[in-house]
């Protein structure tokens, strides 16, 4: 392991929140650049090689965030590390219904729930499949599978297909 690596997981283990650590809080000056990158697929690499341990890749999850430049970075209060995003960060596994409200589970474990803020598109650069906008300025495409499982649950209205969650309408299709 790297020493970069290593000082973002010791520092990043201080952190008692792992759910929600209050990232907009925190504005270090930015330590460098780490060799990770998260490929299409969702799939962490650190050095060439997948990152293998479940508990490091949520606890960088929860630490990560995407900049107005642009960039995505693993930021405690005191380190922030530039690292390498493919396409999208995070990966949708699952879309389930609990009530009215639409809930997406992530490669993380996490679970969210599609509303305004946390809101559902289609991306272009994707094949037009499923995107939801989440904090920090990340987002989570879905896999093929989760993607399947949402078109499942579309009903129609105004003849657009989509889907409805916490009062809100995603539709499924183009525009």
């Amino acid at each position: 392991m790297s020493q970069a690596l290593e000082a973002v997981e010791k520092a990043a283990g201080k952190t008692r929140n792992f759910q929600d650590p209050p990232l907009e809080k925190w504005d270090p000056p930015l330590s460098g650049e780490i060799d990770i990158e998260i490929d299409s697929e969702g799939q962490w690499i650190h050095e060439g090689a997948p990152i293998h341990r479940e508990a490091i890749v949520r606890l960088f999850a929860s630490i990560l965030r995407r900049e107005s430049d642009g960039h995505y970075y693993l930021v405690t209060p005191g380190e922030k590390w530039r690292l390498r995003v493919q396409r999208h960060p995070l990966m949708i596994t699952d879309f389930d219904r609990e009530g009215e409200d639409l809930l997406v589970t992530l490669n993380t474990g996490r679970r969210w729930r599609v509303d305004a803020e946390r809101s559902l598109y289609l991306d272009s650069d994707c094949e037009n499949v499923a995107v939801v906008r989440l904090p920090h300025g990340l987002t989570a495409l879905a896999t093929r599978a989760a993607w399947l499982r949402l078109v499942e649950q579309a009903e129609e209205r105004d003849g657009q297909p989509g889907v409805s969650s916490a009062g809100q309408w995603f539709p499924l299709l183009p525009s």
